[in-house]
Formats: C-alpha cells, structure tokens, sequence
C-alpha cells in the first residue's frame, strides 16, 4: 500500500513504504505548506501501520487527533487529484512534552545522554567535555547511578574536592568543574532539568498501533521547546542515537518500523563540531538497517550538510523565495538535488510554486529516484490546525503511557550515595581535628599543673613561716601597713 503525496495532470504521486527507510527531505520557505505535507505523510504513514514521531514546533499538528472541517476548496483539490472515497478523521495521537505540561513527560537519564551530547547541551569547550567524561568514567567504576542533574552535580563537587585522594587519572581542574557547574544551573533555569530523571522512556513506547491497525502519531509539544534550541535538537539527536543503538538490524523492511520526522533540522547541524556532525552522519547512514526512516524538514536543502543531503532519498520541495545572490544559489543546488525531467525547468519552477505545491521526487524500484514531477500536494484527513486544550486533556487522560511516565520518582543514585560518602569524610577530619586539639590541650594542662604545684608549695612554705617569730612578725607588718 503506497502513500499518497498529491498529483498533477499525469496522474498520481506517491512515495514508496518500501523505500521510505532510505529517509526525506521536506523544505520550503515558510508559508509554503511545509506544515500540512508533514501532516499527509504522517497519516499515510499511519494508515498502512507505521508509527511516526514528529515535533509541534508552531502547535499546528495538534489537530492530527481531531476529523477535519469540510470546505469547498478541498472538494475542489480532492477533486484535481482524483482522489475516490476522501474521509475526513482522526488519527492516533500520544502527546509527549518534555515540561510534562501539554503532554506524558519524556525523561531520559544522564548516562543515556552521554558525555558527548551532555557536552553538545551544555556548550562544553575541550577541556571541560574531558572533565566530564572522567566523571562518567568516575560513577561507572564506582557503580553509581547518573539518573538527575543533581547527580552530575553531586559527582562534579566530591571529584574536585576529592580527586587528591583518588586513584590516579582522576585529578581534574576546579576552574573547569566550576564552569560545569554554572552551565548545568543554566540549563536547569532553561527547564532542562525536567528532562533527566526516572522513569526514562522506553522507545517502544513511541512504537505502537491502534485496534485498527494504524500506527501511533507521536507528537512533542516543541512550542515552547524550540525557545531553547540546543536543548531541542540535543533531544532529538538524542532520540535518533538511542534508536540507533537499541533497535535490532532487519536490513531494508516492506515498510518502516518507525518514521522520525525532525522540523526546524537546520538547529541540529547549526555549531556542530566535526565530531557530532560525523556521529550524525553514522546515525543517518546506518540506522535505516534499523527500519527507521528520518525525514528533516527545513527551509532550503542548504541548511543540511552535503554528506547528509545525499542520504535523503525521498525528496519534497516547497517554493524558495530567491531575492538575494545566497539565496539564488540555494535555489539552484535545491533544482539539481532532483533527478532531471526533461519537460520540466526545475529552478524555474521552485520560484513559482503555489502554496500547497511542490516538486517533488520519490524512490521507485531499486531505489532509483523518480524525475522530478511538479505536483498538487493532498489536503489531510484530520484538523489542519490545533486541538483545543479540552480535546487535548481528553486524549492525555486515557493514555496509558501517562500512568506509567507521569509520576517522577528519584532512586537512591549518585547524588545520595556521594552525599553520604562526603558527610562521612567530613565526620572524619571533624573527628580528627577534635583528637588533635585535644592532645595540644593536654600538653598545655601539664604545664599549668607544673605552675599550680609551685604555687601551693610557695603558700604552703608561707603557712609553716607563719608559726614562727618572723612568720609572726611579718604577719604584724602586714596587718599593720592594712590598718594604718
């Protein structure tokens, strides 16, 4: 069963489920249709049983739940594609939201996170990204749990007030571990703390299908998220690694097992280092094997690196606006990005897209791109739109996932064990400070001894002069020269 995209006057395009894991691009200028084609992939994805995954950067896809309204301009459009049987309905919705305010909160912990995109997050230069992994690497041999941010922190302050004391290769600089520290409490300022803790997700859980048969959409309210871009698309490059890692290979699939759709991609490759954007890289060549199939959506083909770019199979492109000479050259590397038509002039066309138009080229068999076709993009099923908050609580009141994930729950972990650990350190020198002042009060005690012993033998020399003549005498003169 094929997904349809949209058509034109050769008939119907339509992307391919067999080589939807060969991964998309969806980009255009904004006000283009960007929003509603993600909205129609989503769906046909989930029609024929495909789990999706995309983020609500405007809150737009939050309608995705809800039928839509009818409305004579899509009759008229339906009716230009040819579409028989249109229905207008609801999809499958689980709303996530890292702030656990307009959806089931999304947690991870800080050792899933790693110290390579716990770095990434926190903006770390070279030397505090090595202190950071020798704390994981610290915990690790320790058998300590990196769960919170509070346990990061707790792990920084005992390794740089402890590392002395330590087994070598553990010495780290307290100018770098300080600077750690003010980041991570900028981060936690950002809401980032709401992102580490348990219970941390479960992938399967983004990976399930209604009584029907349709494939969960699973939408991350990112309106707010996408204020914090690095913390944004830190998380979903996150996600993509732990798919990565944890899926089983199953080589090229009749369909996907799951499809990840990355709006606003240029966030994730903007300041990258040559490391990250490698590790990318990787994640994108090698996780279609996984079944996954990632679709970036962007403004211009240009915002995604070359070595990216050329991954990305399946190919749906929104008008460009080409005003300025960058602008111009972005138009022309988005025309020769498509397999050539020869009855289409290519940079001439993306100037002149229509709202809800789109070149538009997909993998047919063998994987061999489509020529590039200029094409009517369908209207969705459901509310182009938002949900209204009523519907939306509604939804997130029957989800099962929220009874699992909406209760945050701190285990004992780095932090309460290192705490303990530093109190007890803390009692010690206290205990030992306490034996040494005792000691320096003992030799001090004997010699006040030595004085006071002098001194009775001097009173007790004065009471025996006492009894005799002198002794009498001398009391006389004293009481003599009190009574005068």
């Amino acid at each position: 069963m094929s997904i349809l995209i949209g058509g034109n006057d050769n008939g119907q395009v339509f992307l391919n489920p067999r080589y939807a894991n060969r991964h998309g691009l969806v980009a255009g200028a904004t006000g283009t249709g960007k929003t509603v084609t993600l909205q129609c992939l989503a769906e046909g994805f989930s029609d024929i049983g495909v789990p999706v995954f995309l983020a609500d950067v405007k809150g737009d896809l939050s309608g995705l739940c809800q039928p839509g309204s009818p409305h004579p301009k899509i009759d008229e459009r339906v009716a230009k594609i040819g579409i028989a049987g249109f229905q207008q309905k609801g999809y499958p919705v689980s709303f996530w939201d890292l702030f656990g305010k307009q959806g089931v909160p999304v947690r991870s912990t800080v050792s899933e996170m790693g110290p390579q995109l716990l770095s990434r997050l926190l903006d770390l230069n070279e030397s505090q990204e090595s202190v950071l992994t020798l704390v994981f690497e610290f915990t690790d041999k320790e058998g300590l749990l990196l769960l919170d941010l509070a346990d990061l922190r707790t792990s920084l302050e005992f390794l740089a007030e402890n590392s002395s004391s330590l087994s070598t290769g553990y010495s780290v600089s307290k100018a770098s571990v300080n600077a750690i520290l003010r980041r991570l409490l900028m981060l936690e300022r950002e809401g980032g703390s709401h992102f580490f803790g348990e219970p941390a997700l479960e992938l399967q859980d983004f990976m399930q299908k209604d009584r029907q048969g349709r494939g969960v959409i699973n939408v991350l309210a990112a309106d707010s998220l996408i204020m914090q871009p690095r913390v944004y698309s830190t998380f979903l490059l996150w996600l993509l690694s732990e798919l990565f890692e944890t899926l089983p290979e199953i080589g090229d699939p009749e369909q996907p097992v799951l499809v990840f759709f990355f709006d606003e991609a240029h966030l994730l490759f903007s300041g990258a280092s040559r490391a990250l954007l490698e590790k990318i890289e990787q994640v994108v060549r090698l996780i279609r094997s996984k079944g996954v199939g990632v679709y970036f959506v962007t403004q211009s083909p240009s915002d995604i690196p070359d070595s990216v770019l050329a991954q990305l199979g399946n190919r749906v492109q929104h008008a460009l606006r080409a005003y300025t000479p960058k602008e111009q050259k972005a138009v022309k590397v988005a025309a020769q990005s498509f397999r050539e038509n020869p009855g289409l002039d290519t940079v001439t066309a993306i100037g002149e897209l229509g709202v809800g138009e789109a070149l538009v080229s997909t993998l047919q068999e063998k994987g061999i791109p489509a020529p590039v076709e200029r094409v009517l993009v369908r209207p969705p099923h459901s509310r182009m739109g938002q949900a209204t908050p009523e519907e939306r609580k509604l939804l997130l009141d029957n989800d099962p996932n929220l009874r699992r994930y909406g209760q945050a729950v701190d285990p004992r972990s780095a932090h309460e064990v290192l705490g303990e650990r530093t109190r007890k350190l803390q009692e010690q020198q206290d205990a030992a400070e306490l034996e040494k002042r005792a000691r320096k009060a003992g030799s001090g005690g004997s010699r006040r001894s030595n004085r006071q012993g002098i001194g009775e033998a001097f009173l007790k020399s004065f009471a025996r002069s006492l009894g005799s003549a002198s002794g009498q005498k001398l009391l006389r003169g004293i009481l003599g020269s009190l009574l005068k």
